[in-house]
C-alpha cells in the first residue's frame, strides 16, 4: 500500500488552496498576454532565494518579517527583505531581477507595464481609500479642491498618490496643467511641505499619519470617492511560473498576518513601530484607517479598477502608450494545480 509523505500532503494542500482561492476571486486559466505564452509554467525548481521588496506601509509583510514566518515556512530558502521608499523604486528592482516578490499601490505597476517591464500581478488586498490624502498645512487658506489651481503639489511620481492627485484635480474641475506637480520622494516631499515650499502634498500612510500627528496637517481630500488606493502583490515572471506552491504559501501567511493585525492590535503596533521607528501613535492611526486586508488573486472588479488607473494616466499623457492590465495578471496554472493535487 502506498503512503503519503508529509511533504506531498502539504504541497497538495497548498496547491488546492491556490486553486480554490483563484476560483473564489473569479479567476482561472493562464496569463492571456501572448507575449507570456512562451514562458509557460515548467517543472518547479528549488526555491533557493526569495527576495521580498516592501515599504513601511506594507503591514502584512512587516508582520511576517518581524515574526520570521516565511523563514519557518521556507527552511531551505534564503529569505531576504529589502525596504523601498515607494512603489516605483521597488518595481524597478523587481523588473531588473533583484527581487522575486513585492507590494505596491495602484500606479507603479501601470508605469512599469507601460515601460515594458517584465512583471506580473499575482495578488491584491482590499481597497484602502482612507489611507491616502492630499494634505495642506493646518493654517493653509486652501479649503476646497478647486483652490489647488495654480498651486505646487508634492507627489512621488508613479505612486498611488499620483493617481489620487489626478483624480482630485479631475474632481475639482481643473486640468492637469492647472497645477504644478513637484515630483519628490516621500522624505523629500515632507521636508518641502514643512518648509512651505509646496502648497500641498499627496501622500499615503504611514507618512500621512505621521505628518498629521506631528504638525497637525489637514486633509483637503482623502481617497474616499476619488481612489480606491488598491494594493497589489507583484512578482517576477520566472518566480510566478516556477513557484505556484510558494505563492500559495505567501497568500496563506499574508492573510494570517492580517488576522494578527486585526485580532492582536497592541502587539501588531509594537512590532510595526519597532521595525519602522515610527511612534506607536502613528502606527495606531495608520492601522485604524486600514481595513481587514486578506490576500488573494485579483477580482474582476479590481482589474477593472486598475484599468481605469491606466486609462487616466494615458489620457493625460503621463504614460507613453496604452496598457491592458489583464495582460499581465498571473493566475495559478490550472492544469498543474489539478495534476499536483491528485499526486500521492
Amino acid at each position: 500500500m502506498r503512503t503519503t509523505s508529509p511533504f506531498h500532503t502539504q504541497r497538495r494542500g497548498l496547491l488546492q488552496l491556490l486553486a480554490v482561492t483563484a476560483g473564489t476571486w473569479g479567476l482561472s486559466g493562464p496569463v492571456v498576454n501572448p507575449a507570456f505564452a512562451q514562458a509557460a509554467p515548467s517543472a518547479a525548481k528549488p526555491l533557493d532565494v526569495l527576495r521580498i521588496g516592501y515599504q513601511k506601509s506594507a503591514a502584512n509583510l512587516v508582520i511576517l518579517k518581524e515574526q520570521g514566518a516565511l523563514e519557518k515556512r521556507f527552511p531551505n530558502t534564503k529569505v531576504s527583505w529589502i525596504e523601498f521608499p515607494a512603489g516605483p523604486q521597488l518595481l524597478e528592482a523587481l523588473s531588473a531581477g533583484s527581487l522575486e516578490f513585492g507590494l505596491t499601490g495602484d500606479s507603479p505597476p501601470v508605469f512599469a507595464q507601460a515601460a515594458g517591464k517584465e512583471l506580473v500581478y499575482v495578488g491584491a488586498e482590499p481597497p484602502k481609500p482612507d489611507s491616502s490624502a492630499v494634505l495642506v498645512q493646518r493654517d493653509s487658506p486652501l479649503r476646497t479642491l478647486p483652490e489647488l489651481k495654480g498651486k505646487k503639489i508634492a507627489v512621488q511620481k508613479g505612486s498611488s498618490a499620483h493617481y489620487l492627485l489626478v483624480r482630485a484635480v479631475e474632481k475639482a474641475g481643473l486640468q492637469w496643467s492647472d497645477i504644478t506637480p513637484i515630483y519628490l520622494t516621500p522624505a523629500d516631499a515632507r521636508a518641502a511641505f514643512e518648509r512651505k515650499s509646496v502648497d500641498a502634498w499627496a501622500i499615503w500612510d504611514p507618512f500621512y499619519s505621521a505628518t498629521q500627528l506631528s504638525i497637525q496637517a489637514r486633509a483637503l481630500a482623502t481617497g474616499r470617492g476619488l481612489s480606491n488606493n488598491n494594493s497589489f502583490y507583484l512578482a517576477s515572471l520566472p518566480f510566478a511560473n516556477q513557484h505556484a506552491d510558494a505563492i500559495a504559501v505567501l497568500f496563506e501567511e499574508l492573510t494570517r498576518a492580517d488576522r494578527f493585525v486585526q485580532e492582536h492590535r497592541p502587539e501588531a503596533i509594537k512590532l510595526i513601530a519597532g521595525f519602522s521607528g515610527l511612534d506607536a501613535g502613528v502606527v495606531s492611526l495608520f492601522l485604524q484607517r486600514r481595513p481587514a486586508s486578506p490576500v488573494g488573486p485579483l477580482s474582476a472588479s479590481t482589474k477593472a479598477d486598475q484599468q481605469r488607473v491606466a486609462d487616466a494616466f494615458l489620457q493625460l499623457g503621463l504614460i507613453p502608450k496604452p496598457v491592458q492590465v489583464a495582460n499581465i495578471v498571473w493566475t495559478a496554472p490550472a492544469t498543474r494545480v489539478a495534476a499536483a493535487s491528485t499526486k500521492p
